[in-house]
């Protein structure tokens, strides 16, 4: 798929001809959820506090750089973290750690940008479509861990947890972009993997844009809760500068992209492109839009026939294309650093209910 159907934003015809199998999708997925909760299906606890950055919706949100963001925020105050994913189309077939010269063909691309990302923070990535089994790799191959991040998981009920608004040491922390919950249906009819009734720890909004280069200013207070009585918080989007793919020394800033004459081609391989779209166009960057399909591998040089003297690229794209040489010679490709930061209000909340002790 290359990019969520516009039907998921709307109750329009599709979507309402489609509601009819969003039915039968939420009520398998109750039935699994209590299958677990009666313990007829296991589920296993691990012996430190399990934070959970997911989402509702399907496709891109945002929840790998609000991973990145906070596991820097906690390596800051002093815990030793380690992360978990399932590695979306990696080959892995065991459990497996990821470093920064890691394969995303074989363990994923995203598990791999966090790899190059956090390399200097010496902070473990695993990967595994179990993620109980993972997580309890990691352990034992990192006793020194005191807090896990999983990458998504809000549906994986095998892992279990003890919620912090249950008075829990562990976290569901759900990542919303702009488009919010769409139509509010479930898949197919809509976007939503379950339903937003179901409670939640906290909820993270990510939309704004922030001037590159300047510090950026971060809403600290606790904004009315938003789904299911969980405290939202929001965040703005810091935009470094870019990058030559060839020679990472070469950098140019979004205002000297706006003050040549460059002819622009700007990719994004996500889940959600026109984000990545939409934040050039925030600042005033006239470009070719080429939407990629989320995760694509770039065995096909969609660029090889365009014509352009710059390609921007997210970093996330870039873990691949630097991989292959045809992309490594090709003088024309930049990349655009983004990331987050997390309130300040929410980190210190995260960190009280992680130091919690271990439920009995």
């Amino acid at each position: 798929m290359r990019q969520a159907p516009q039907f998921w934003e709307k109750r329009g015809v599709i979507a309402k001809l489609l509601w009819p199998f969003s039915l039968i999708f939420a009520w398998l997925s109750s039935v699994r959820r209590y299958l677990y909760e009666l313990n007829i299906l296991k589920s296993a606890a691990l012996s430190v506090p399990v934070i959970i950055v997911g989402n509702l919706r399907a496709g891109g949100t945002g929840k790998t750089p609000t991973v990145l963001a906070l596991a820097k925020a906690l390596y800051a105050t002093g815990f030793k973290a380690g992360i978990i994913s399932r590695g979306y189309k990696g080959q892995h077939h065991v459990v497996q750690e990821v470093s920064s010269a890691s394969s995303p063909k074989d363990l994923g691309d995203e598990p791999c940008y966090m790899a190059q990302q956090l390399d200097h923070l010496n902070i473990p990535i695993f990967v595994h479509s179990d993620r109980t089994k993972t997580a309890k790799a990691l352990l034992e191959a990192y006793p020194q861990v005191n807090v896990i991040i999983s990458d998504d998981g809000l549906q994986h009920y095998a892992l279990k947890r003890w919620p912090a608004r249950e008075g829990g040491r562990d976290i569901e922390l759900v990542v919303r972009d702009a488009r919010s919950e769409g139509n509010g249906y479930l898949l197919p009819a809509g976007p939503l993997r379950e339903s937003a009734n179901r409670a939640r720890d906290y909820t993270l909004s990510i939309g704004s844009f922030n001037t590159e280069g300047l510090n950026t200013s971060f809403d600290q207070d606790i904004k009315a809760p938003y789904i299911a009585d969980a405290p939202n918080f929001s965040v703005t989007i810091k935009v470094k500068a870019a990058y030559q793919l060839n020679h990472p020394s070469n950098t140019m800033t979004l205002s000297e992209l706006q003050e040549k004459d460059h002819q622009l081609i700007a990719a994004a391989g996500l889940g959600h492109p026109q984000k990545f779209f939409d934040l050039l166009s925030f600042h005033a960057l006239t470009f070719e839009s080429l939407p990629l399909p989320d995760h694509y591998d770039f065995l096909v040089n969609p660029f090889e026939s365009k014509v352009a003297d710059i390609i921007l690229i997210t970093e996330k794209d870039a873990v691949k294309c630097s991989q292959l040489d045809e992309y490594k010679d090709d003088s024309r490709i930049w990349v655009l650093p983004i990331e987050i930061e997390l309130p300040k209000d929410l980190v210190n909340m995260m960190i009280e209910v992680i130091q919690r002790p271990q439920p009995l």
